[in-house]
């Protein structure tokens, strides 16, 4: 220890005159500064590579293209930003202890190394969250008060999903607060084949909380709750216990799993990156987004296209302002679900609902019939290719289905599988039955044709592709010709408009 302290004081007298007094009082404030924690290089493991989650690596990628970065932000031509401004320890301190707070936000090095992430390695996402915050914010912040939480925690959502509320995991899990399926559906969230509400940033924000709640009432420390949305309740008691029953956040950090470990540092860097952003030189991403809005609720079978084109407004802002539903189509008739729109176009809604609900409807629901409530949900039987990269778990969330029921579908006994398997997956529709003019149900294929048996013949069901013809798609069923096709379905016309359906060959 003495030698270390001679060394250090050799190094300082060393330096020129000002910058001995500038180290000697930052060294003095950090001594003094209650916030500090200093690192054990043992448990820390400060040169090893810093985990960083999938919103904020692989995911990169899909935030910046996504809808929410196209059409809702924008960069300001006039930018007048610059290169990060690197600052001292003491200066991070300072900071840190004047941000208003209930959970304890510490510094050490591995704080330091995730506030890095924030305002330099990710200085151009972070600049497009900044933007997208002025949206989420003001919704998270009301649900975390009305259940008298930190208001903090708002900034969790950073750290888990980059403020992406369409992003999934390699783990397969969705939304905003990147719930799993499991949890998401005991947390009251509606996962099925049209909705998602893992991906309503309102629902899951709310089922985020009643989870925070939770764990609070488990642990009582802030930090393990936090930890404990990562891991689960079971990896931080696991970790407690091999701390011989400490419940300190950074004496347990060394039990912890990999990931974990530095996700309360993550945490406190993402309140400090949102706060002190104006000091690094980051410009926040203008958000274009609706200044007012309001919710409808639908007792119809509705598809965005058909607000889209009777509204006369754009359908990328109906996807954006409603990212639950994954295939565009609202499945009223099962049960009433909520809308968000523009305001303006929220007034011109509600006195044309019936006129929107009947726009093309043969052409968007030329395939599908009400079950009705109460009567069960259907199953969907679809033949799923897997891709590279693709695991059972991702598969099953895609579907709205359990990792554990596609195992068994397929006879599998490990959530590992091969690209180019293909597994039968039976999808709860949300209440739809997928059926043909005849008798009986039908099953839509991944070429678009649906097959199935009428009472009089056997026939398939085709969706017309922008640029088809009956000469191209006759091509598709050897020993038929265009006039065959136009036979068969009664038309003495060869016009055909994309997304009209046809009988086809059930070949």
């Amino acid at each position: 220890m003495r030698n270390i302290f001679f060394l250090l004081a050799f190094i300082i007298l060393s330096l020129p005159l000002q910058a001995q007094v500038t180290l000697w009082e930052e060294l003095k404030a950090a001594s003094q500064d209650s916030t500090v924690i200093l690192p054990d290089t043992t448990a820390f493991e400060p040169n090893q590579s810093l985990y960083v989650p999938d919103s904020w690596d692989t995911n990169l990628d899909s935030l910046l293209n996504s809808l929410h970065v196209k059409y809702y932000t924008k960069r300001s031509d006039n930018r007048v930003g610059g290169e990060n401004v690197v600052v001292s320890d003491s200066v991070y301190i300072d900071r840190l202890s004047r941000l208003p707070r209930v959970i304890e936000l510490p510094y050490n090095e591995i704080i330091r190394t995730c506030i890095d992430l924030y305002v330099d390695r990710r200085r151009n996402l972070m600049e497009y969250m900044l933007g997208l915050a002025d949206f989420y914010f003001p919704m998270i912040e009301q649900t975390l008060d009305r259940y008298g939480l930190p208001l903090e925690l708002k900034y969790l959502a950073v750290v888990e999903s980059a403020l992406n509320p369409t992003i999934v995991s390699r783990a397969g899990a969705c939304g905003l607060w990147q719930f799993i399926l499991p949890t998401g559906k005991m947390y009251g969230l509606e996962i099925n084949s049209l909705v998602d509400e893992r991906r309503d940033p309102v629902k899951a924000t709310d089922a985020a909380c009643r989870y925070f709640k939770d764990m609070y009432e488990i642990f009582g420390d802030w930090n393990l709750v936090i930890a404990a949305y990562n891991c689960g309740p079971g990896g931080v008691k696991k970790a407690i216990n091999r701390a011989n029953g400490s419940s300190d956040y950074w004496e347990i950090y060394p039990y912890l799993p990999k990931e974990t470990r530095t996700y309360v540092p993550l945490f406190i860097a993402a309140n400090y990156a949102m706060n002190y952003y104006a000091e690094h030189n980051l410009i926040p991403v203008q958000a274009e987004l609706p200044l007012s809005t309001d919710t409808v609720m639908i007792s119809q079978q509705i598809h965005f296209d058909q607000i889209a084109e009777v509204l006369k407004m754009d359908k990328e802002q109906l996807r954006l302002l409603n990212p639950q539903y994954k295939r565009d189509i609202v499945p009223g008739n099962f049960k009433p679900y909520a809308l968000l729109l523009p305001s303006v176009h929220a007034y011109g809604f509600a006195g044309l609902e019936d006129t929107i609900a009947h726009h093309r409807a043969d052409e968007f629901f030329a395939n599908r019939t009400f079950v009705g409530k109460g009567t069960g949900s259907n199953k969907e039987k679809v033949n799923h290719k897997v891709v590279s990269g693709e695991s059972v778990t991702t598969i099953a969330d895609k579907y709205g289905v359990t990792a554990s029921d596609v195992r068994k579908w397929n006879g599998l006994r490990s959530n590992k599988v091969g690209a180019g398997r293909r597994l039968t997956i039976y999808t709860d529709n949300g209440g739809y039955a997928l059926a043909s003019k005849g008798t009986e149900t039908t099953k839509k294929t991944t070429s678009g044709i649906t097959t199935g048996k009428s009472n009089s013949s056997t026939y398939a069901r085709y969706k017309v592709q922008t640029g088809d013809s009956f000469y191209i798609i006759a091509k598709k069923f050897p020993g038929y010709d265009a006039q065959d096709l136009m036979k068969m379905n009664n038309m003495k016309s060869s016009s055909l408009r994309a997304g009209q359906y046809i009988n086809v060959p059930n070949v």
